[in-house]
């Protein structure tokens, strides 16, 4: 988007409007050295806006690197060195309006290797890059385009080799000075952690240079300096599509015993230093592995070339964080999750593909299934049989849990949501079965969201981040046997069903409410951990609802869609049946529908050869879909009750 046209969203947001969405300040994105310039298209303007690109090589021991658009791009740091490197080409060669164009340099694009990019957008309330040359004066006024208080500031000399000044200003009004390079607590004995950074506005900052000496200095006489200013969001922030929600978050929190931080927000980024004893700066982002047990985590260090390593310290909640027993006072930077804008197509939150098609294959040889955006949950569907497996990315690496059965999840090593446009497996071979399909989900506002949870033993009301009252949930038991309990709006919370059997819908339901922004939990057994997907409508991309049968055929189901609908599930309810799921992609037609059960292991039908009851169960419609009463197998039996979801 232009600058006028951020320009005038932004306004919009302060008046009461919409404001821009982190999605559109803020990106971590995984890409795969090629050694050779690659383009990576990341839907942040960079050219036309500004900021901070961070960069670092994950499987390898090499140095960080981080350029910005107030500098030359051949102009790097690294946060874990204290020179800066001047003039080093073919490391970072452009920025472009929605990413960013990489050389040919170890640091930035070896071929083979892997790479996270975080990338910060110059924008009022979340971001700002300053730069600026020293006068040696003790207290040097620098003027900022935060329009808040900044409550960390990165400050790093440019022409000479120096500390990286880190100042973060908790939540109490407290200065903290480090340095982002070494693991040095607030008081130790270096001279740079004495406060050189010193009072701030939403305005200015103060850089401060009496009696340090070179190493120390962030106003020295005739250097320059780049600074990295990161708001704080309290209730204040004028993002998202209402303009008033937050995004960012700076603050601290003791760590004596385990405890939850609430940020109001999910993260999707995080850094965290303690700051009363040595430790490094860890770096955790979603797109690598943060999830919601702590097993798996990944993390780099800031002040370290070290290759990604895992961590079991810190892991996310539905509205914050949560610490294990760490010790001392920790500081903080959390970034909210995206998406926070409504989807607007079903293809940017919904996608099919087939196990290494040619697409996830043209991404990347070791690509296993294409979506086109970050995946938060896969449907696995095995059409010749074995039953359906539900993946998400808050439940790390590959485990999964079977829709057909009560068993606990099942672990894996392998991480299947490293890349953000599909599913990423490390470890597998183009050899596996190419005729399974994946079904995959982003989370995204008033659509799909998923929520873990650890049970207390009594009762729990569960935060969720749908936006809306979620209209169908599904919640499984994770590390131990339990059935799939489902609530859906058109049965009622007095009512229950369950995913992994045909049962008709039962009374006496768990689910004892719902809202906007949260649920009460079915179960809740103490110390057990908990996946939930919830569900809702969107008009034109998705549709939960019901019908009563009526015995006929060609009866249109009405979703509100204009080109038919890619997705279909639907269950009777008043009487036994099975969990149906089609799709496009395997076929629904006038002739035929291939179906899979969720409550089964069996394999798809149609198969061998099918009669008609199995070949036209449903058919396409430009609204929704088609549903037809068949002998055997109907989904339009007269007087029987059926709940569906579909997406368009």
């Amino acid at each position: 988007m232009a600058k006028l046209a951020k320009f005038l969203q932004g306004v919009a947001g302060a008046a009461g409007g919409a404001g821009l969405n982190v999605e559109e300040v803020f990106s971590t994105y995984l890409y795969e050295g090629t050694g050779s310039a690659q383009t990576i298209t990341n839907g942040i303007d960079l050219d036309g806006e500004g900021g901070l690109l961070w960069l670092k090589v994950r499987d390898q021991n090499r140095q960080h690197w981080l350029v910005d658009s107030e500098r030359d791009l051949d102009d790097g740091l690294s946060s874990n060195e204290t020179s800066p490197y001047i003039g080093y080409t073919n490391r970072v060669n452009s920025f472009n309006t929605n990413g960013f164009t990489v050389g040919t340099q170890e640091e930035t694009n070896a071929n083979g290797e892997d790479y996270v990019s975080w990338t910060f957008r110059k924008a009022p309330k979340f971001f700002d890059v300053v730069t600026y040359t020293g006068n040696g004066s003790s207290t040097r006024n620098i003027s900022h385009n935060l329009e808040s208080t900044p409550h960390f500031i990165i400050v790093k000399c440019t022409s000479h080799s120096t500390y990286w000044a880190a100042s973060h200003w908790n939540q109490s009004g407290t200065r903290k000075v480090m340095s982002l390079n070494t693991t040095s607590a607030v008081n130790g004995t270096n001279t740079y952690q004495d406060g050189y950074i010193h009072s701030r506005n939403s305005t200015t900052f103060t850089a401060f240079a009496n009696n340090v000496t070179d190493m120390d200095a962030v106003n020295a006489s005739g250097r320059t300096y780049v600074a990295y200013l990161f708001a704080h969001n309290d209730g204040d922030g004028e993002f998202g599509p209402t303009g008033d929600q937050d995004i960012i978050k700076c603050g601290s929190f003791s760590a004596s015993s385990a405890g939850y931080v609430d940020l109001g927000f999910e993260p999707q980024w995080f850094i965290y230093k303690r700051t009363d004893n040595t430790s490094n700066w860890a770096i955790l982002d979603a797109m690598r592995g943060f999830y919601s047990d702590a097993d798996g985590t990944r993390f780099i260090n800031a002040n370290t070339s070290d290759a990604e390593n895992d961590s079991g310290n810190i892991r996310l909640t539905s509205n914050g964080f949560y610490h294990g027993a760490l010790n001392g006072t920790w500081v903080y930077i959390a970034i909210r999750r995206g998406p926070m804008a409504v989807p607007e197509d079903a293809t940017d939150v919904f996608a099919m593909d087939f196990r290494f098609s040619s697409e996830a294959q043209a991404l990347n040889p070791e690509q296993q299934y294409y979506s086109g955006f970050p995946v938060d949950m896969h449907l696995n569907l095995r059409r010749s049989g074995g039953g359906v497996y539900a993946y998400s990315r808050l439940q790390g690496g590959s485990n999964f849990l079977r829709t057909s059965t009560t068993d606990a999840e099942v672990s894996s090593t392998t991480n299947q949501f490293g890349s953000n446009e599909g599913l990423y497996p490390l470890g597998f071979t183009n050899t596996e079965d190419t005729t399974t399909l994946g079904h995959m989900f982003r989370r995204a506002p008033n659509f799909f969201d998923a929520v873990a949870y650890t049970g207390t033993g009594s009762t729990m009301t569960i935060n969720h981040n749908l936006g809306v009252t979620p209209e169908m949930i599904w919640t499984k038991r994770r590390d131990s046997t339990g059935s799939w309990l489902v609530y859906h709006s058109a049965t009622g919370l007095n009512k229950y069903l369950f995913l992994n059997s045909t049962a008709a819908v039962g009374s006496s339901g768990n689910y004892y409410a719902v809202s906007d922004t949260t649920f009460g939990a079915p179960f809740v057994n103490s110390g057990g951990t908990f996946i939930s997907y919830l569900f809702a409508s969107v008009d034109g991309v998705s549709k939960v609802g019901s019908y009563t049968g009526d015995g006929t055929t060609g009866r249109v189901i009405d979703c509100g869609f204009s080109s038919g609908a890619r997705f279909v599930l639907i269950k009777v309810t008043s009487h036994t049946g099975d969990w149906w799921v089609f799709d496009t992609e395997r076929g629904i037609t006038t002739s035929v529908a291939y179906g899979l059960r969720l409550n089964d292991t069996a394999a798809e039908v149609p198969s061998g050869s099918p009669t008609q009851d199995y070949h036209d169960r449903i058919d396409p419609s430009s609204s929704g879909f088609i549903v037809n009463h068949t002998s055997a197998i109907g989904v339009n039996e007269s007087g029987k009750d059926y709940i569906f979801y579909a997406i368009a």
